[in-house]
């Protein structure tokens, strides 16, 4: 009897895995499990400090890009951080990063966004993340 294999998910521009649009743990594992090489662990540990930060954490892929969320006042159910691939990093934006303290590195387009990038090698403050997670979380969430 032939077996079946699934197809692997299509890398769009900078390595940024092609995944369907979905609610739960599962897309968002399935981004994971997509991402190419040294960024693959870094989307590991992202999760799991997440997961480990805010229990209960709501996850979503959209366009591509794993999203989290708080639910309940005062966060309004919306999303609070969401990652992606490019070339040479990982990309992770706070949606409400300009509130944070001390505020995320790297500025954006958008007033309230800021932005956290983790190149290949780069050994970051997970202490520093895991606080800007916290405070993410407590702040009205985006909504999309």
């Amino acid at each position: 009897m032939p077996t079946t294999s699934a197809k692997p998910p299509k890398l769009l521009s900078g390595g940024n895995p092609q995944i369907a649009k979905g609610d739960g743990d599962a897309p968002v594992q399935a981004f994971i499990a997509a991402m190419p090489g040294w960024k693959h662990d870094v989307g590991v540990r992202l999760d799991a400090l997440i997961t480990r930060t805010v229990p209960g954490v709501r996850k979503a892929v959209k366009w591509n890009t794993p999203f989290y969320g708080a639910d309940g006042p005062p966060k309004e159910t919306g999303w609070f951080l969401g990652f992606h691939c490019i070339t040479k990093y990982v990309k992770v934006a706070f949606f409400r990063g300009a509130a944070l303290h001390p505020m995320p590195p790297v500025a954006s387009k958008q007033k309230d966004v800021r932005y956290f990038h983790i190149h290949e090698n780069d050994d970051f403050d997970e202490a520093q993340f895991i606080a800007w997670v916290k405070q993410a979380s407590d702040l009205p969430g985006e909504r999309m």
